[in-house]
């Protein structure tokens, strides 16, 4: 899927980890992500900027089946 695909990228590239090859026509969508990546300098902030990216993951993954979370 392109999306877990592009996540892995920007996962590995703020982590630090080696970022797997992209196909050519998902290279060019990833370097857009190219801003974020300073993050890697500063490890606290690496969850918060990974947030929205897990959240997709968990949905894609049928995470939205279980019981909501209320914030009030």
């Amino acid at each position: 899927m392109i999306a877990r695909a592009l996540f892995g990228q920007f996962h590995a590239r703020v982590t630090g980890g080696e970022p797997a090859a992209l196909p050519e026509a998902l290279a060019e969508e990833a370097e857009r992500l190219d801003p974020l990546t300073g993050v890697k300098a500063f490890p606290a902030r690496v969850k918060c900027a990974t947030l929205s990216w897990h959240a997709l993951e968990a949905a894609l993954k049928g995470g939205g089946a279980g019981p909501t979370v209320k914030t009030e």
